[in-house]
């Protein structure tokens, strides 16, 4: 009998927990330029049940650098497909191995140390991924959608890394 007791208690905390870490995504959320999409990202990641704050910006960090690398498969393919935009493609590839490999990076290590850095980053990021689908002529781009996403998820990301500072 005691047993049970003991089981129901932790299970009873557990559920308090959960809630109080479920209510933590919320809050945070709620002060990001975009709720829904804040939600959207985190909730598709097991790991924000139990994060914190800092917790929650990797996460975002690593939705940043898997549609960095989402788009440079785009990339990829539009050589094969659209070759008269070879120019403004490679331009989008140079910049888009930046936002993966220096962005990214730089970010992950600073937002655990001075997330300050961690935001120059994800700026940075924003700004890659705008000035690759400026490159295009007008109404020719085919990683609109994409730098689009980008440039949503990068607000996100600053806007929760900017609460650590």
């Amino acid at each position: 009998m005691k047993m049970i007791k003991m089981m129901m208690m932790m299970m009873i905390m557990a559920m308090v927990v959960g809630v109080a870490l479920g209510n933590i995504v919320d809050t945070t959320c709620k002060q990001t330029p975009d709720y829904t999409l804040c939600l959207s990202l985190l909730r598709s990641d097991p790991r924000s049940s139990s994060a914190d704050t800092v917790g929650l910006g990797l996460i975002l960090v690593d939705k940043i650098k898997a549609l960095g690398t989402e788009t440079l498969g785009q990339i990829n393919a539009a050589y094969k497909t659209k070759p008269m935009l070879k120019r403004a493609l490679d331009e989008c590839n140079q910049r888009y191995k930046t936002i993966v490999d220096v962005d990214v990076h730089t970010a992950i290590t600073a937002i655990k140390g001075n997330p300050k850095f961690a935001e120059g980053a994800v700026v940075d990021a924003g700004v890659e991924a705008s000035v690759c689908e400026g490159g295009f002529p007008k109404g020719q781009s085919p990683l609109t959608g994409l730098t689009q996403r980008m440039g949503k998820i990068c607000d996100v990301t600053r806007a929760i890394i900017r609460m650590l500072l």
